[in-house]
């Protein structure tokens, strides 16, 4: 069975894995989605005794389908290897009445290191499936994780190149010093004065600029996407929802088909989309949590069904986070309008002209495995200072938001499924929030003094991507307006 993708914007035409991944956003601006989620072909039973590698084949293959088993298990055994400081990939660890799946054990501690160590071996083997000559440009916004981890997974991956746009001043001092310092001779970063909404628009446009497309591929170029909008990068996310349930399976902290609750922080949709469609694959998932911080643009939505962007942007201390347009709830709307194109180019269309938009009542209902949260800065703190000092477990600030969402959820639904957090970034990406949330004194240390203290507190060893950019050269200075995007992407690539 060879499963198909379209568009969300336009049922019609179909495409393969491979061009969906290659191609990153459709041409017509939509999103790429499978004609339908596929099913497990194995059971709980026989995943719970699977590594890491064997459960991607297994959920990978049923997306992937023009995809050989020789070629995809060589892009799983390329990604899931000693790039990561733990042989099970994505440990499972129980926290209090909770467990956190930690994602954060990869090149760039955070959670897209899972999807984007495998990204570059997929689109490799999507070129060479389809004879593209051209060398692939990877074209992508970040709000700090993303830039990093794609980077790392690009870096001189023959015959692709990568630009990286963030906001200056809206990520971290340890994200910021991970992108600038970044080897590789096809790799560049560009620092754009605004926010991280400006510059995904400014990519998304990028892509949809067919005269600059035609520049490009007579100068042997071609765009692609590492952003979460890649099919290539949210299906790689699918497989440790469905280890984590497997897990939890084999160390006997659940029964066999027992309905679990999801948490996860989300800004742009994506990581909690793919716990949804583990869901769809046949995971006993119940509740999905979708965990907010104080831009809760899609709390708002699950309350209401108005998706509103027209609100103050701020600055918290999960800055991934900090996003006020979430590209991937695209995906979502497209599935619960019925998959009407027609609909779904509606309401993007309303959100593109008035930042606005109202799902209908019937949409509404197809939202009912969905719960809405969020965590404001204080709680955030609340939560990192009180799970230390319950349990001496320390979590980045991302994860707290989910931590805090989860026992709200639970105090006011009285709901007593067992819970998976999403752990999505290693405490040491946000050192300075971390430590002070336990403890007040440490805003007097510098940055890299609260590191080596944050070692001793936690007794994880610091990581290698913070051992790094700790005398790493800048290599990266490039700043840009955010109208400016074009003709930069223009000069990097000479055209």
């Amino acid at each position: 069975m060879n499963l198909l993708y379209k568009s969300t914007r336009n049922s019609d035409k179909t495409v393969t894995a491979s061009q969906a991944i290659l191609k990153g956003l459709a041409d017509d601006g939509g999103l790429f989605v499978p004609v339908s989620v596929p099913k497990l072909d194995v059971t709980m039973d026989e995943l719970k005794d699977m590594s890491y590698q064997e459960t991607a084949y297994a959920v990978m293959k049923q997306f992937f389908t023009d995809f050989t088993e020789e070629e995809l298990k060589h892009c799983i055994n390329s990604a899931y290897d000693s790039k990561f400081d733990t042989e099970v990939i994505a440990p499972l660890v129980k926290v209090g009445d909770t467990y956190h799946l930690e994602l954060f054990h990869g090149a760039t501690i955070a959670f897209k290191d899972m999807a984007l160590s495998i990204l570059p071996h997929l689109m490799i083997t999507s070129a060479r499936k389809n004879q593209v000559k051209n060398d692939i440009v990877i074209l992508t916004a970040t709000s700090g994780d993303t830039g990093k981890a794609a980077l790392a997974g690009f870096a001189d991956v023959p015959g692709t190149k990568i630009i990286v746009f963030y906001p200056k001043g809206g990520v971290s001092h340890v994200q910021e010093l991970q992108m600038v310092t970044q080897k590789g001779e096809n790799t560049s970063v560009v620092a754009i004065h605004g926010n991280f909404d400006n510059a995904q628009s400014g990519v998304k446009a990028i892509f949809e600029d067919k005269e600059l497309a035609a520049e490009l591929d007579a100068k042997g170029y071609q765009f692609s996407s590492a952003n979460s909008i890649n099919i290539g990068r949210l299906v790689p996310q699918v497989v440790y929802y469905v280890y984590a349930y497997a897990k939890l399976l084999e160390n006997e902290e659940i029964q066999e088909g027992e309905e679990i609750n999801v948490t996860v922080p989300t800004g742009n949709f994506g990581n909690i989309l793919a716990a949804y469609y583990a869901k769809q694959m046949g995971v006993p998932i119940a509740k999905l949590i979708c965990a907010s911080n104080d831009n809760k643009v899609l709390f708002d939505f699950f309350q209401t069904g108005v998706y509103d962007r027209n609100r103050e942007f701020i600055l918290t201390s999960s800055p991934s986070m900090d996003i006020l347009i979430s590209s991937n709830l695209e995906r979502l709307i497209y599935t619960i309008a019925g998959q009407d194109a027609q609909k779904d180019v509606e309401l993007m269309t309303q959100l593109k002209e008035k930042g606005v938009y109202e799902i209908t009542a019937e949409m509404k209902e197809g939202l009912k495995d969905f719960v809405g949260g969020f965590a404001t800065e204080e709680e955030v703190k609340e939560t990192i200072h009180d799970t230390y000092q319950k349990t001496g477990y320390v979590m980045d600030t991302h994860t707290a938001v989910a931590a805090h969402v989860c026992a709200q959820y639970r105090k006011d639904t009285k709901d007593e499924k067992k819970c998976l957090v999403a752990s999505t970034a290693s405490p040491y990406k946000f050192v300075r929030n971390v430590m002070t949330a336990i403890d007040p004194k440490y805003d007097e240390m510098e940055d890299f003094a609260l590191i080596d203290e944050l070692e001793k507190v936690s007794g994880f060893p610091i990581p290698n991507a913070i051992k790094e950019i700790r005398d790493a050269e800048v290599r990266h200075t490039t700043e840009c307006d955010a109208d400016q995007m074009k003709e930069t992407v223009k000069n990097i690539l000479g055209v």
